[in-house]
């Protein structure tokens, strides 16, 4: 063994070369057994067989390609996209006395030059290195030098290099180049989503040799999936952050001026909060970064450009201010809460006005077409009824049996089962409306006729000469909204055209002329509901409600105990261990989870280790952990 920067205790290069991934885990992670998959796809890398695996955020993919590193002869080279990626990664290997380097830009000379001495001397497994930084000459002539051998080659984020996927990265295209350098070196290409047609532009673009391919559950079900219909934005937001109080979170918005707009309200209102766009600086944004990374800073408000590769494990809730452009985006930015599996929030607010806004960006895109489709993949699931589950995993061709999974956490399936109302007349004064204004115009527009409204358009239109003007004052504008909603899941109306023009479909025309009892469930938050009768216990859904799905459930839990809620002293322990793993890592420079995280923590206060071997015990502490930081731990626990 020999000694890392901070005068701990580190492991050397090749003391794992032909041990066995168990003793590995064990060892250096401190897990006791693999999450599903992890051993399947280590042992197919160890074989020597290109491999594709699709896992969660928060599933473990960098233990796939980290243990086979350690185990193999030679060096592994993760391309990563993010430099901020690529650091968080060495200082969670440095913590579990892995030493490891990233070549990037942040590097001055001397700093790049002791790296590549480490390289070719034998002294680190584990190289990071942008796709851009891996189509450089200086970079293919180093690993190309005779006696360094290049055992694996991992492809993070692996999503990027496809057309479909939500963050398409050109220079991921010139990765299969590299490769040609090294034909005998395995490939392992990792992301957290993929669509069936991303998984066959991976395995195209990256020419991966007859890939074994492994597709973990989609399921995230720690976070509470819900969608409120964007109404007063400040407020929702304010109302998630107050169940919160003291965690983090981030925020993502559409735009650069949203950010800073919303960023500045909640610093006035006294909340610990920064901004992160693309318009700040390189050096702002890496430090309001790290500050919220260290948990400096509870919050982060950002655009899409925050977030990829963060492997910060204690976001406790992130929110959705404006609509994600597609369903992949939207898993991989709530896919940033709860990465240690304890319960987190995904909030997604939703207006239809969001939808122009992102349309307005299509003429630039690449291919304007695929656009739309992704787009209209998140419509149907922002605007659907159905488990946010099911609909959910369903997109990526999983199923989810809610029966036999009765706690899923989602605003549907809490709602428990919601009474029918019979919504007849309602849907026939809203049908009416809709034929009388001759199917042009949208959801807005028709609730202010029904309401009455004498706004200038309605009055230009002569709209407040209908018959159907002022008939629907039995529900509030948003109960109004709510129903329409509902109506185009059930497929009785449809929205077309830029301006979501709402529409009668064939079987709404059914419904209305045969006067067919219309009951539905939906709760009315508008307070009226004057004339709204609920269906006796029992009743059905007229023949046009919902498909049935048949769903599996797929994921396996790991457990690491909590304190109970009354035991005073794991409450005292988890308080002076989140001080004392503060302080160690503000030391150290590097994020407090790069210790430990919650999960860890919870255990340890859980278990009361009473001595080092005890606290091998524990989840997520491995040997070279518990010699760095057991004293001080068993300290704290045995004060």
């Amino acid at each position: 063994m020999g000694l890392c920067y901070n005068n701990y205790v580190n492991i050397q290069a090749n003391a794992f070369e032909g041990a066995k991934p168990e003793l590995v885990l064990k060892t250096v992670f401190g897990y006791d057994s693999f999450r599903p998959f992890q051993k399947e796809i280590i042992t197919e890398v160890l074989k020597g067989k290109d491999t594709l695996a699709i896992m969660p955020t928060g599933g473990g993919k960098s233990i796939c390609y980290q243990i086979p590193a350690l185990i193999m002869k030679g060096i592994t080279i993760v391309v990563s996209p993010l430099i901020s990626l690529m650091q968080d990664q060495v200082s969670s290997l440095e913590a579990s006395g892995i030493h490891s380097v990233f070549l990037n830009s942040t590097l001055d000379w001397e700093a790049y030059k002791q790296a590549v001495n480490e390289i070719k001397n034998g002294k680190t497994k584990i190289v990071y290195i942008s796709p851009e930084g891996l189509a450089t000459t200086r970079i293919r002539e180093l690993f190309t030098e005779e006696d360094i051998k290049i055992s694996c080659i991992t492809i993070d984020e692996a999503h990027c290099i496809s057309q479909w996927g939500h963050d398409f990265r050109p220079d991921y295209m010139e990765i299969f180049t590299f490769r040609r350098y090294f034909p005998d070196a395995v490939m392992l290409a990792l992301t957290a989503t993929a669509t069936d047609q991303v998984r066959k532009d991976i395995a195209t673009n990256l020419k991966l040799k007859k890939p074994a391919v492994f597709i973990s559950s989609f399921n995230r079900d720690n976070i509470y999936l819900e969608v409120q219909p964007k109404r007063n934005a400040l407020d929702q937001v304010i109302k998630c952050i107050k169940k919160h109080l003291g965690d983090s979170g981030i925020i993502y918005c559409f735009s650069r001026r949203q950010v800073d707009e919303l960023t500045q309200t909640l610093d006035k209102m006294g909340y610990s909060v920064l901004n992160y766009h693309a318009g700040l600086s390189d050096e702002v944004r890496k430090k309001n970064q790290d500050l919220f990374i260290k948990d400096e800073v509870q919050i982060i408000v950002a655009t899409v450009a925050f977030g990829m590769g963060i492997n910060k494990p204690n976001v406790r809730f992130v929110i959705n201010y404006d609509l994600p452009k597609s369903v992949e985006e939207y898993y991989q930015e709530i896919g940033r809460a709860g990465r240690d599996g304890l319960p987190s929030t995904a909030l997604l607010l939703y207006s239809p006005g969001d939808v122009n806004k992102i349309r307005f960006f299509f003429e630039d895109a690449a291919d304007p077409q695929k656009s739309e489709i992704l787009l209209q993949g998140m419509l149907n699931f922002a605007s659907g009824r159905e488990c946010r589950r099911t609909a959910l995993l369903r997109y990526f061709g999983e199923k989810y049996d809610t029966k036999k999974n009765d706690d899923c956490c989602c605003d549907i399936c809490s709602a428990g089962d919601i009474p029918l109302v019979d919504v007849t007349i309602p849907v026939q004064k809203l049908m009416s409306c809709i034929i009388r204004t001759q199917e042009r115009f949208g959801t807005n527009y028709i609730v202010d006729v029904l309401l009455g409204s004498r706004n200038k358009r309605i009055l230009e239109n002569g709209h407040n000469m209908l018959s159907t003007w002022g008939i629907g004052n039995e529900l509030s504008k948003e109960d109004w909204c709510d129903l329409i909603e509902m109506l185009v899941f059930k497929k009785l109306l449809y929205k077309t055209g830029d301006y979501h023009v709402l529409a009668i479909s064939r079987l709404g025309k059914e419904v209305l002329a045969s006067r067919e009892k219309v009951l539905l469930p939906i709760q009315f938050t508008g307070g009226r509901n004057n004339g709204l009768k609920f269906a006796k216990a029992g009743a059905k859904e007229t023949s046009f409600g919902g498909t049935e799905y048949k769903i599996i459930k797929k994921t396996e839990k790991i457990f690491a105990e909590t304190p109970d809620v009354n035991d005073e002293e794991g409450t005292r322990i988890v308080t002076e261990l989140k001080q004392w793993r503060k302080r160690k890592a503000d030391d150290m420079n590097v994020p407090p989870y790069v210790i430990f995280g919650d999960k860890t923590m919870n255990d340890i206060a859980a278990k009361k280790p009473k001595n080092k071997q005890e606290l091998l015990s524990v989840y997520g502490m491995g040997n070279v952990k518990v010699e760095n930081f057991g004293n001080s731990i068993l300290r704290i626990v045995n004060p």
